[in-house]
């Protein structure tokens, strides 16, 4: 079970989409991460605890750091509350940089990247 988690629902009252170009590398990564096959996430989905961030949110946001040079599970999160591109792609969440490590030490991981 994940959070709720909707790139298609409009956020109110400010939609992040608007002030990104068009040829922003966000809508690029999106694009990329939708297209991967809902089987590939499997792995990542628990029955117990608290929901989970969906991991194609987490996978959008490692990405883009990556291409913003970022590294570091702390400034990742740092993008999450400062970068409109990393906003609109985690939709509001600012998911913590142990989440953020978490899943980037996730034993699929390296296959989903791949």
């Amino acid at each position: 079970m994940f959070k709720d988690y909707n790139m298609n629902q409009l956020i109110l009252p400010l939609d992040l989409e608007v002030k990104l170009h068009k040829n922003d590398i966000a809508f690029s990564i999106h694009h990329l991460v939708e297209s991967i096959p809902n089987e590939a996430f499997a792995p990542f989905i628990h029955h117990t605890g608290c929901p989970s961030y969906h991991p194609r949110m987490m996978l959008k946001l490692i990405l883009c750091g990556y291409t913003q040079s970022t590294f570091s599970g702390r400034k990742i999160e740092d993008l999450t509350r400062d970068s409109i591109r990393m906003m609109w792609l985690a939709q509001g969440y600012e998911p913590s940089y142990r989440t953020i490590n978490r899943f980037r030490v996730h034993p699929n991981m390296k296959e989903l990247i791949r």
